[in-house]
Formats: C-alpha cells, sequence, structure tokens
C-alpha cells in the first residue's frame, strides 16, 4: 500500500502524519531522521490494527501541488 504522508516544518524540528490513519505520527530533528520514523511508525500502526482484527484503511488522499501568483 502506498500512504500519503504529511510532513511539517516546525519550531524544532519536523513533524508527519498520515492523513489516511488517523494517529499515526511521528516526529525528530531532521527531517531525515522524521522520514525514517514514519516509516516505522506506519509498520508498528498497521500491526497493531491487525493484531486488534481492525480493518486497516485503503489509501484514499490524494495531493496536488498547486503555484499561484500572491
Amino acid at each position: 500500500m502506498t500512504y500519503v504522508v504529511v510532513y511539517e516544518q516546525t519550531g524544532n524540528g519536523w513533524s508527519a502524519y498520515i492523513p489516511d490513519l488517523p494517529g499515526c505520527v511521528a516526529a525528530g530533528g531532521t527531517r531525515e531522521e522524521t522520514e525514517t520514523l514514519i516509516r516505522e511508525a506506519i509498520v508498528f500502526h498497521l500491526e497493531g490494527l491487525r493484531e486488534s482484527n481492525e480493518v486497516i484503511p485503503e489509501p484514499g488522499t490524494w495531493t496536488e501541488m498547486v503555484e499561484v501568483s500572491a
């Protein structure tokens, strides 16, 4: 499965979340660290859903970059 990951720069590092997997988040000091942590978080989150016999959400979020002139 391929999920959309949203990365956001914060005041002291980076955070990431998966819109299709509520509660699946990660934060790190660098974007590279956060990328590694969110991949681990996705695996952990999906394993937890399987163990709880919960439905694993299908990816349903799409993204687009929009350029505008201000």
